[in-house]
């Protein structure tokens, strides 16, 4: 069987229609067949997708078909799986999430007893087993309700960030009503934060819908009224994260990931350099050349990131996106810590003050094509590839191009940097003409 249900970041696809609650028992049942413990514990967390329960009760349906314990915690955020993975010992973690994406879809995030998701070798042996009749296991095993899953999580935070005053600093966030609606609040209550909340109320169905890191107009719109120091906005299952200072303005994980690793760095808790993707801002590659921080550059994905990561032994890194990795926390990338990490590394500075980065403008366009396979033909056509050069050669030691195919879309994202807002417009359109010809062509 080729390998076609799990993508970059477990299987995610439309619920009912693509991820059937067949489809989860299977895969439950082939992950916990392959553990090694005699009766595996297999926490299992979720969304607040509508579809979750269905997937919940699915998944623990598999684990106990192959003679797994399911322990059931519930709706939390996506990081904190790993971290109680690796508090309470259990065998496994099963994540119910499609991240982002619209309630429509939902997905499966499997993370082994070391609390990093599993490796491709290992997903291509479930998908395997898929194919293959279950063998009858030794025993059933039991489902149970996790209690104090939540309390845990917020623990871990707290001891981490303990020593963070947040008293006085009103913070606004908007919990893109979806995994961190009760934990985010919370954390910054008991470190001394006054709390303001939006999207907190969670139905089923209007998770990440008009709220959240990927749609931030009301989050601004609210800052910019002036009733808060600082905004954070997560996206549906919590391991994403993008701030707003109060004049209104997004702060994204590129400025983020360099202001922590400025902070890291002088605690002298950076452990190395910083690992981040080729969609990171040109002007964090200059920042951290100036501060004397080595750079990893990956492809797009978080676990490219943390690959990378892994290799280096380093401890932060992550994407523009807002998806930040510290392993000293944690073995994914958290939201919520990430949050509190931006607030320990600016000190008594407001977040508007921040100095780490000089960000370049940017402007990326997507260019449509027809079907995938017209699309390596267009990037490897000679009039695109002359047009990067020439566009690379004038911006040389000024800003950067980046002209590449979409990973999940049929598309060509072009993305160019420079050091004003005109240039950058201007070599943007003029690449993108190339490539529409290409397309054409």
């Amino acid at each position: 069987m080729a390998r076609q249900l799990f993508g970059t970041d477990g299987v995610r696809g439309k619920a009912g229609e693509f991820l059937t609650a067949e489809l989860a028992l299977k895969l439950a049942r082939a992950a916990v067949a392959r553990a090694e413990s005699a009766r595996p514990q297999v926490l299992i967390v979720r969304d607040t997708r509508e579809s979750g329960e269905m997937l919940e009760s699915a998944i623990a349906a598999g684990v106990t078909a192959s003679g797994g314990d399911a322990l059931v915690a519930g709706v939390l955020p996506t990081p904190a799986a790993p971290l109680l993975v690796l508090r309470h010992g259990f065998d496994l973690a099963a994540v119910i999430s499609a991240s982002h994406n619209p309630y429509q879809d939902n997905g499966i995030k499997l993370f082994a007893s070391d609390g990093f998701k599993l490796d491709d070798d290992t997903e291509h042996a479930i998908e395997a087993e898929l194919e293959k009749s279950p063998a009858a296991p030794a025993h059933i095993g039991r489902v149970r309700r996790f209690h104090g899953a939540l309390e845990d999580y917020l623990r871990e935070l707290h001891d981490r960030f303990a020593e963070l005053d947040l008293s006085g600093l009103r913070v606004l966030l908007d919990c893109a009503n979806g995994a961190t609606f009760r934990a985010a609040p919370e954390i910054f209550r008991r470190l001394g934060a006054e709390v303001g909340v939006r999207a907190d109320q969670p139905d089923g169905r209007n998770i990440n819908d008009g709220c959240g890191s990927t749609h931030l107009d009301l989050l601004l719109a609210e800052m910019r009224r002036g009733d808060h120091d600082v905004g954070f906005a997560f996206d549906g299952d919590g391991d994403r994260v993008l701030a707003v200072d109060r004049n209104g303005i997004v702060v994204d994980g590129d400025e983020l990931i360099a202001l922590s690793a400025l902070h890291l760095r002088d605690q002298g808790r950076l452990g190395g350099g910083v690992a981040v993707t080729v969609m990171t801002n040109y002007g964090f590659h200059t920042a951290m050349a100036e501060a004397g921080i080595e750079v990893a550059t990956t492809a797009v994905g978080d676990r490219y990131v943390l690959d990378e990561l892994r290799r280096r032994r380093w401890v932060l890194g992550g994407e523009q996106s807002g998806h930040i990795i510290d392993l000293d926390f944690g073995p994914s990338g958290d939201g919520i810590a990430s949050a509190l990490l931006a607030l320990e590394s600016l000190g008594e500075r407001r977040l508007e003050e921040r100095d780490a980065m000089q960000k370049l403008p940017q402007r990326l366009v997507n260019v449509r094509a027809e079907d995938r396979k017209a699309l390596t033909a267009a990037i490897e056509n000679p009039s695109v590839q002359a047009a990067i050069e020439q566009a690379d050669v004038g911006l040389n030691g000024r800003g950067r191009v980046l002209v590449r195919t979409s990973g999940t879309e049929p598309l060509i994202r072009v993305m160019v940097e420079a050091p004003s807002h005109e240039e950058t417009d201007e070599v943007c359109a003029r690449l993108t003409r190339v490539v529409e010809s290409a397309l054409g062509d």
